[in-house]
């Protein structure tokens, strides 16, 4: 276990976890709101596969996000570096999770384990400002600083900061 919040952990990502992987990943409500397409089944595995390697290998990740009491992802997580190299926070649900609250949580407990199990003094997101259920929780916790073409993603982006002397 990497870190948990209240209701959920984060875990390494494993290959065993490909079914639940490509739901989030196929599923076109989820992936429009990055924006990305979304990924067929060879992608995703293929996506899997090189995020695990990441984990590994870069300051990049990306872990299953897991309810306490189950190994199946219901999502994923993680820390990786942004344009600026700033640490930047990320997660995604799978759909059938919405609407409980995980958003939140897993956003907050992000920011528990930079500021606190590692030597992040200053956290930033990057949101697509269209996906208004990631602004809505981005604003409960973090400051604007800019928005910005993302030409990467091909949408307008809000990049949110937080320093660590401002939290709690």
């Amino acid at each position: 276990m990497i870190f948990e919040t209240e209701r959920l952990y984060a875990r390494r990502l494993e290959k065993n976890d490909k079914v639940e992987f490509f739901e989030l990943t196929s599923n076109p409500n989820v992936m429009n709101l990055i924006p990305q397409k979304p990924f067929n089944e060879s992608e995703s595995i293929s996506k899997l596969s090189n995020l695990i390697l990441l984990e590994k290998s870069s300051d990049t990740k990306i872990w299953s996000l897991c309810k306490k009491g189950s190994k199946d992802l219901i999502g994923i997580c993680g820390v990786l570096k942004n344009d600026e190299n700033e640490d930047e926070i990320a997660y995604r649900i799978i759909e059938r999770f919405w609407g409980n609250g995980f958003g939140t949580e897993i956003a907050k407990g992000l920011i528990d384990f930079c500021f606190t199990r590692t030597k992040s003094t200053l956290i930033t997101a990057d949101v697509c400002v269209e996906n208004m259920k990631s602004v809505k929780i981005l604003n409960k916790f973090f400051t604007i600083q800019k928005e910005f073409f993302n030409t990467k993603d091909n949408c307008l982006d809000r990049r949110y900061v937080l320093k660590k002397e401002n939290w709690l």
